[in-house]
């Protein structure tokens, strides 16, 4: 997937050795003002393309104790302006996902979504899946754009990722809900 997600940078950030990538994405974004809001995103089936077991392990320490509890996320994502309200792990059908609760003040830092002309917008590129939105999808040359009435007080959507997730490894096994 090529849209700016935000949780990409971060994750790039604390994991040193493999990466902790995830199925899809969903976004829930609730405006409150012109263009101040909160934005819950959800994380399906997080996993780890670690190849050895000490980057594993690794991978295992920055996403259930640097992500989900340190205050170092919390103040990586202040710098983007986003206020963290809350961050949770949780195991669904046997896989791991994650939810991260933010406030802004600028809707640009939720991936971008531009105000314009009485619309909101998010462009993402041709090749990214976007499997459902509350918005219209346009495409426009080599692109596609989200496109939401200003009057709508909730932004929805969902993408996949182009990772192929069988050859990775499951984290799932390894988090105890009592980990929060």
């Amino acid at each position: 997937m090529k849209v700016r997600l935000f949780f990409v940078l971060s994750f790039a950030a604390l994991t040193l050795s493999g990466c902790l990538v995830y199925q899809k994405v969903s976004y829930e974004i609730f405006i409150d003002g012109e263009k101040s809001g909160e934005a819950k995103v959800t994380f399906y089936d997080l996993k780890s393309d670690a190849l050895g077991n000490k980057e594993f392990n690794e991978d295992k320490e920055n996403l259930f104790n640097k992500l989900l509890r340190s205050d170092e996320f919390i103040f990586s994502q202040k710098d983007e302006e986003k206020e963290v309200t809350s961050r949770r792990l949780f195991v669904e059908d046997k896989k791991l996902n994650g939810e991260v609760n933010f406030k802004f003040k600028d809707i640009n830092v939720v991936e971008g979504i531009q105000q314009q002309d009485g619309y909101y917008f998010l462009t993402v590129e041709n090749e990214d899946s976007i499997i459902s939105t509350n918005g219209t999808v346009i495409p426009i040359n080599k692109f596609k754009r989200i496109i939401w009435e200003r009057n709508q007080k909730v932004l929805k959507f969902e993408m996949l990722t182009d990772v192929k997730l069988n050859d990775l490894r499951e984290l799932a096994p390894f988090y105890k809900s009592n980990d929060n």
